[in-house]
C-alpha cells in the first residue's frame, strides 16, 4: 500500500509543471524569416546603384550575414523603387563592400548582395 501511494504521489508531482523542472530552458523557435528572391539582374542593378549613389558605410564588428541584427546606431537607407517589386518595404545597409537588405522593424538582415 505504501508503494502504491509513493508511486501515485510521484506521478502527480512529475505531471505538474511546477514540480517537473528539469533545469533545461526552452525558448520558442525563431519565427520563420522573410524569404526574398533577387534575380541576378536585380543584384547587378543594386550593385550599380550603390556604386553610383554611395552612402556612408557602416563598420560592423562581425561579418554581415543573413539573420544578423544590425545595431541601432547603424543608419538604414530606403530601398529605391527600381530595385525590384516587393523590396520597397525594406531598408539597406552598406558594410565592407556588401549590401545587406534589412527588415526595418527587427533590423535583421534578410539578404546579402556582394
Amino acid at each position: 500500500m505504501k508503494r502504491f501511494l509513493f508511486v501515485a504521489a510521484a506521478a502527480i508531482l512529475i505531471s505538474n509543471p511546477l514540480f517537473a523542472q528539469t533545469g533545461v530552458v526552452t525558448t520558442p523557435a525563431p519565427r520563420a524569416g522573410t524569404t526574398v528572391t533577387i534575380a541576378p539582374e536585380q543584384r547587378t542593378k543594386i550593385k550599380q546603384y550603390v556604386v553610383q549613389h554611395p552612402v556612408k558605410p557602416y563598420a560592423m564588428r562581425e561579418r554581415m550575414a543573413i539573420g544578423t541584427t544590425v545595431p541601432a546606431e547603424a543608419e538604414l537607407y530606403p530601398v529605391p523603387g527600381d530595385w525590384g517589386p516587393g523590396l520597397g518595404n525594406y531598408r539597406y545597409i552598406y558594410s565592407g563592400n556588401t549590401v545587406g537588405l534589412v527588415e526595418p522593424s527587427s533590423r535583421r538582415v534578410i539578404e546579402i548582395i556582394e
